[in-house]
């Protein structure tokens, strides 16, 4: 790891990264806000069958428990956006985008190997993605104790769920730094990358709003993101190897690929 090249990395993103975990923070207090006021007439409108039945659990979140609410703040694609704006954007252009660019060659004629960028640029990602999950996380809590419905989870378990989230996201920015190290191009790194996550986040959406597609969900990432289930008291070990092998795996691929990669002037 560089020391160097983390610092300027921090120092070029302090300001979007002190923004994005605002918003996270607004955006993770809402959904606990909803539950307390209006958790109890949206499960009544559920029941009497006025809304589908398929609001109960939409990528394993609800509405009508504060687990529920938190899981869906998780799940819904703000959340989705907020995170990935370093799990995605940051992770993919940190390479691809420097070689598009063509200052990645400056960058690596210091004497710093290629291992070394790379894990100085994963830990950076990583990071990023831990603050800004943890300022969604703060603001469920704190919402929720403002709202007096705190007491309906077991706060022991919410470290588990953050690790939970971690490791999803964390899967993510491996993907999407492997992916930036293999192309030169930032559009195609890009590309590969948004492919994999919208295709990944679909089948958990449409598997369960569609019962008959249910079994497409265990293909996608978030369908590992078990918020409702760990903090209820039901975690499964099985989601948290499944994403820590996907994570090794990306980083595997990444640290093979990118030192034995020709870097040619860009054209």
């Amino acid at each position: 790891m560089s020391r160097a090249l983390l610092r300027h990395t921090w120092r070029g993103h302090r300001v979007r990264l002190l923004l994005v975990c605002a918003a996270a923070l607004l955006w993770g207090g809402l959904l606990p806000v909803i539950y307390s006021r209006f958790g109890s007439s949206f499960r009544g409108l559920v029941e009497s069958g006025i809304l589908p039945q398929a609001l109960a659990n939409i990528g394993g979140g609800d509405i009508f428990s504060l687990s529920g609410a938190i899981a869906l703040g998780f799940i819904h694609p703000i959340a989705i956006i907020l995170v990935c704006i370093f799990a995605v954007g940051f992770a993919t252009s940190s390479v691809a985008g420097e070689r598009q660019r063509g200052t990645l060659e400056v960058l690596l004629s210091h004497p710093l190997s290629r291992r070394r960028v790379y894990a100085t640029l994963l830990l950076a990602a990583l990071a990023f993605v831990a603050l800004v999950l943890t300022a969604l996380l703060c603001g469920a809590l704190v919402s929720a104790a403002l709202s007096g419905v705190i007491g309906e989870i077991e706060l022991g378990r919410v470290p588990l769920a953050w690790l939970d989230a971690f490791l999803l996201f964390g899967s993510l920015t491996a993907f999407s730094l492997a992916a930036s190290v293999s192309f030169d191009r930032l559009s195609r790194a890009l590309g590969v990358t948004l492919a994999f996550v919208l295709g990944s986040y679909f089948l958990e959406i449409l598997g369960s709003l569609w019962p008959d597609a249910a079994f497409l969900q265990r293909y996608s990432l978030f369908h590992y993101l078990e918020t409702r289930r760990i903090l209820t008291g039901n975690a499964d070990p099985f989601a948290f190897a499944v994403l820590i092998v996907v994570a090794t795996v990306a980083i595997v691929l990444a640290l093979v690929i990118f030192p034995r990669r020709d870097i040619a002037a860009p054209s």
